[in-house]
């Protein structure tokens, strides 16, 4: 059993049991991660006793909820290595933080025949905005492939890129093949034509050690929800300078310094980019999320979950039928096909043993139609996980196996 089982109990997360009081496998992480009780409480003080509006109220309670909702903010930019607090803003999740970028950067700072490079790995809300981007501006979309195991190329990056190259935006880490971007050699490469980079972070920021500097990148998004935060919100982080240099993405309230009917002018950043009543109970309960990951240690939950996603490659290995994608390491995320089996059927029969895993084209289709398949299945570990997991997984696909044997 792994060590990390000494540190985050499966108790700590009470959607880990059915019904019923039976355990429930829970391999559907990288989707969304199950909540521990801190959170649950964090938010539901921050919903019941403490509850008020922010930045507007002159009263006891909204100051208070004020000072909660911006030290979140900081927590997030503590978590992250963020320069500046000012660096951090708000949003409902990586989607919208892309599309922000997408909006306001690219829609203000692309032209026709400006080149923007995506790769064939990339979650649908790192192409769709992209492709509207560019239908918009003229900008054309360059597709970077991927190495034999299932890694961005980045000799292949290297080669394709030009002058007119002003975007490079790739997932730090595949929410389908847990490959694991060297994202630091991926911006010096996009600096070295001048070009900006953004890194899709849904499936890094809960499992590994994130240092902006280090990185070296210009945009960085992702999802509260996948780091054992609440739905609803998300981060997008930018570099000071670039944030402010950035048009609003929507306008409304708080993200204003003067209204009138002659003209408006806007907030500094992050405000800016913060239209309207904020998530204000959501960010405290990320907050609380990054505290509990944090104790436990970012590093400490990849090895967790690396070594748990190799010893479930070693075993499906073992089924003949099975056809495993991406590297053999993999941050927590293992996608397969079984023999003759449709993933979703997989799936259905896989959950009447309480199993839960992930089956069809998890918003990639791309790189679907580039490994040959119209869907996988995909099991993905979080900090909860343990072998017990792996071992009701491979029971349901045994099982799976003589059913449409």
């Amino acid at each position: 059993m792994s060590e990390l089982a000494t540190l985050s109990r499966k108790t700590d997360f009470p959607g880990l049991l059915t019904s019923e009081g039976a355990p429930w496998y829970y391999l559907d992480t990288a989707a969304t991660a199950q909540k521990p009780q801190a959170v649950i409480d964090a938010m539901s003080r921050a919903l019941g006793r403490d509850y008020a509006t922010v930045h507007r109220g002159v009263y006891g309670r909204s100051a208070h909820m004020t000072l909660a909702y911006e030290a979140a903010r900081r927590r997030v930019a503590q978590f992250i290595g963020a320069g500046s607090e000012n660096e951090i803003v708000f949003v409902r999740g990586a989607t919208e933080a892309i599309n922000l970028v997408a909006s306001s950067w690219g829609m203000t700072r692309l032209t026709a025949g400006d080149r923007i490079v995506l790769s064939t790995l990339e979650h649908h809300s790192n192409i769709v905005p992209w492709q509207m981007v560019a239908e918009r501006t003229g900008a054309v979309i360059d597709v970077c492939p991927l190495t034999e195991d299932h890694r961005i190329d980045l000799g292949a990056l290297e080669a394709m890129l030009t002058p007119r190259t002003k975007l490079v935006s790739l997932a730090h880490v595949s929410n389908v093949l847990g490959s694991v971007l060297d994202a630091r050699t991926a911006a010096d490469l996009a600096h070295s034509v001048g070009a900006k980079i953004l890194l899709d972070g849904c499936q890094a920021a809960p499992r590994m050690t994130l240092d902006m500097a280090a990185l070296d990148c210009d945009f960085y998004a992702f999802s509260g929800h996948k780091l054992y935060g609440p739905t609803g919100i998300g981060v997008l982080w930018a570099r000071e300078d670039i944030l402010d240099a950035m048009p609003p993405y929507q306008g409304g309230g708080a993200m204003i310094e003067k209204v009138s009917f002659e003209g408006t002018t806007y907030a500094p950043p992050p405000q800016r980019f913060e239209a309207g009543t904020p998530m204000i109970t959501e960010a405290i309960a990320l907050h609380a999320a990054i505290d509990y990951v944090d104790a436990i240690g970012p590093d400490a939950l990849f090895a967790h979950e690396a070594a748990l996603a190799a010893q479930l490659r070693e075993e499906l290995r073992r089924t003949n039928a099975v056809t495993l994608f991406g590297p053999e390491e993999s941050a927590g995320i293992v996608s397969f096909a079984l023999e003759g089996v449709h993933p979703h059927d997989l799936g259905t029969i896989l959950d009447e043993e309480n199993v839960a895993i992930r089956a069809g084209h998890h918003c990639a289709q791309p790189l679907m139609e580039h490994l040959g398949v119209p869907a996988t299945a995909r099991a993905s570990f979080g900090l909860y996980s343990d072998e017990n997991d792996i071992a009701a997984l491979m029971r349901g696909i045994e099982r799976t196996r003589r059913i449409f044997g």
